[in-house]
């Protein structure tokens, strides 16, 4: 579960990070709350699953990427614009991807 632990931190640091972007270059404050929102329940889940290999955290982890990767998968083919819609629903399907291939015990 370390690599899990590590991929949900990385993409929630991203998504948080996304969210005070999109505030900061358009004002918009659903970016705001929802970037610290799933980046929060990220970032929470990835600590719990170092500290206590938590099985809820790694489930939570898999459901908010994939809620992430489809929403903004959803938000591409909408826009047509690869910023930041292409690059998030990218990362969190690579992520999901990663905490399964984890959870098989393949790394």
């Amino acid at each position: 579960m370390i690599i899990s632990s590590w991929v949900a931190a990385i993409y929630g640091l991203l998504s948080l990070v996304g969210g005070i972007v999109g505030y900061r270059k358009s004002a918009s404050r659903a970016s705001l709350i929802a970037g610290s929102i799933s980046g929060g329940l990220l970032l929470l889940a990835a600590w719990l699953m170092q500290a206590a290999a938590s099985e809820l955290a790694f489930w939570g982890a898999l459901v908010v990427m994939l809620f992430l990767a489809v929403f903004f998968a959803l938000r591409l083919q909408k826009t047509r614009k690869f910023m930041p819609a292409g690059l998030m629903a990218g990362l969190g399907l690579l992520s999901a991807i990663l905490l399964g291939l984890d959870r098989a015990g393949l790394f």
